[in-house]
């Protein structure tokens, strides 16, 4: 299920967005991008300032809805393949998009990507957290653990 919102003007003309309060129902990216798939679309691609701009309003809209939105953060389409762990510099470099387009924009907060470990890529949805050394913890992106609920 989800909240599916369509623009006459953009490039992709519907964006779907899935939200769950509920803990139990939080996927891991591998999930998330199947669910996406089964749905006929794929995990998002962002591939401007505008469409990052776009995403944010919506984001905004959904926690004015009165929903009781809060803190978690979104699967975006952005991950990094590869055996083992990618601790070099080249790291923030072997990212790429799942639904294989090839934007260069990238909105990462401060500090990341930290590679490591986490390979997939969230949108922070944080409006309750403190914020860090990049500001708030909202709309930015963090590579985390694939296997992470979100």
């Amino acid at each position: 299920s989800g909240q599916k919102v369509c623009y006459g003007d953009f490039k992709r003309s519907c964006y779907k967005l899935a939200y769950f309060q509920d803990l139990s129902r939080r996927v891991g990216f591998q999930e998330a991008r199947q669910a996406c798939e089964i749905d006929g679309g794929a995990l998002l691609s962002l591939e401007s300032e505008a469409e990052q701009q776009l995403i944010e309003n919506m984001l905004q809209n959904l926690t004015k809805s009165g929903s009781g939105i809060s803190d978690g953060d979104f699967w975006i389409g952005l991950w990094r393949s590869g055996d083992g762990l990618a601790t070099s510099t080249a790291c923030p470099d072997l990212y790429q998009w799942a639904d294989g387009s090839n934007s260069p924009f990238r909105n990462w907060y401060t500090d990341e990507p930290s590679c490591g470990s986490e390979a997939c890529v969230v949108m922070y949805h944080q409006p309750t957290a403190n914020p860090g050394l990049g500001g708030p913890y909202l709309y930015q992106w963090n590579d985390d653990r694939c296997n992470m609920k979100h």
